[in-house]
C-alpha cells in the first residue's frame, strides 16, 4: 500500500535498521501519510482509534518483513520523513509464522470496531489472490510525511530498487488505494492490472505491476 510521494535535493535516503527507534519513526511516518486514506477511514471511522490502530500496524507490518523485507528511508535534518518497505525477489508470501503475527497486531490495531476485522480479511485475501508468484520486487509500503509530499522523496526511495531490479531483469509490483496514484506511478513503469473490490461499499484498490527496462 502507499500514500504520498514525491521529493528533491536537500534529503538523504539509505537503508533503515530494525531497531526499536527507526520502527517507531518509521510508523510515525506512515500514521501521517494515511490517516485521512480512504481505505483505512473506512475500517475505522474514528480519527483517534484510527491514529493509534495505524501506528500499531505499520509498525508490525515493518518488523515482521525481517530479512525478506528491503527498509529505506528518507531523512531531512536526521528527522525520518520517507519509508519504503520492499519485499526482497522471493521473499513473497511471507511465512505462515509472519503472517500470524501480523494478524494479531491487526486485530489489536482494529479491535475497537470489529467489522473491521471481517472487512480487513477481506481485502487481505483479494489482494493475496490477485498477488503474482513469480519472482518480483513488491513495494509494500510507501509512505512520505504530508509536510513534504510532491518534493522527490517518493521517487528517490524508489529508484533505490528499480535500479536492481532492472539490473536484475525482474518486475515489481504494489497495491495502490487512491485512484490519483495510478498516474503518478506510472512515471515510474508501472500499469494498472486489476482493480479489487473485495467488500460491497468498501473503496476500491489497484493492483500494478512494472516491467524492467534496459
Amino acid at each position: 500500500m502507499d500514500n504520498g510521494a514525491n521529493s528533491g535535493g536537500g534529503m538523504e535516503v539509505g537503508p533503515l535498521a530494525l531497531d526499536a527507534q527507526t520502527l517507531d519513526e518509521a510508523a510515525a511516518v506512515a500514521t501521517e501519510a494515511f490517516a485521512d486514506d480512504p481505505f483505512f477511514c473506512f475500517l475505522s471511522p474514528n480519527e483517534r482509534i484510527r491514529r493509534r490502530g495505524l501506528r500499531i500496524y505499520f509498525r508490525a507490518g515493518v518488523a515482521h518483513l525481517g530479512e525478506r523485507g528491503h527498509l529505506l528511508g528518507a531523512r531531512e535534518d536526521g528527522r525520518l520523513v520517507g519509508v519504503a518497505a520492499f519485499v526482497r525477489p522471493e521473499g513473497y508470501p511471507l511465512p505462515v509464522g509472519v503472517q500470524l503475527r501480523q494478524l494479531v497486531s491487526a486485530f489489536w490495531a482494529l479491535a475497537p470496531r470489529p467489522p473491521a476485522l471481517l472487512h480487513g480479511s477481506r481485502y487481505l485475501l483479494a489482494m493475496d489472490r490477485a498477488h503474482p508468484r513469480d519472482r518480483h520486487w513488491y513495494l509494500e509500503l510507501l509512505a512520505v510525511h504530508p509536510e513534504v509530499q510532491r518534493k522527490g522523496h517518493g521517487g528517490a526511495l524508489q529508484d533505490r530498487v528499480y535500479a536492481q531490479a532492472d539490473g536484475e531483469q525482474l518486475p515489481s509490483y504494489l497495491e495502490t488505494q487512491k485512484e490519483e496514484n495510478l498516474a503518478y506511478y506510472r512515471r515510474f513503469g508501472y500499469e494498472l492490472v486489476k482493480e479489487l473490490r473485495p467488500v460491497r461499499g468498501g473503496p476500491p484498490l489497484w493492483t500494478m505491476r512494472r516491467e524492467p527496462r534496459g
